[in-house]
């Protein structure tokens, strides 16, 4: 089980990525283009949203039966911190994560309530901008280039 959702959730990080990116680059056109907001421009912001959580269900499973995750914790205790490759996993993932898909539900909440096209744009703009910075910031690099 852990080896398919550690597959799952690192193949799964494209499609987040990919999507996110999509939506970012969509809401930055639209808010310079100054374009209506559309269907379709709602539909690729609600497609980043429902990866990015589905990405997190399976990020937080993973995190509980992960020797990287919780279990790091009690193997290694405040050790945890003091090495880079555990810390990245065992913290600093999961809450640069979180806080990415905070923004994302934000930025997506933000926009429904918004009746103006441009600052419909720009909500998404701005948040999704955030999110997905902090999505690259803390990506496990090195495995996925391994």
């Amino acid at each position: 089980m852990y080896t398919s959702l550690q597959f799952a959730h690192s193949y799964w990080a494209y499609a987040v990525l990919i999507l996110v990116t999509l939506a970012t680059l969509n809401a930055w056109r639209g808010s310079l283009g100054k374009q209506s907001f559309t269907a379709r421009d709602l539909r690729l912001t609600l497609w980043g949203l429902i990866a990015t959580h589905l990405q997190v269900v399976i990020g937080l499973i993973l995190y509980f039966i992960s020797p990287l995750g919780v279990k790091s914790f009690a193997a290694n205790g405040a050790q945890v911190m003091k090495d880079a490759t555990l810390r990245l996993f065992a913290v600093e993932h999961i809450l640069v994560m979180l806080l990415a898909v905070v923004f994302i539900t934000i930025g997506y909440s933000r926009q429904k309530r918004k009746t103006d096209d441009a600052a419909k744009f720009k909500q998404v703009a701005i948040f999704y901008t955030i999110a997905l910075v902090l999505i690259l910031s803390r990506l496990p690099w090195q495995q996925w280039c391994d």
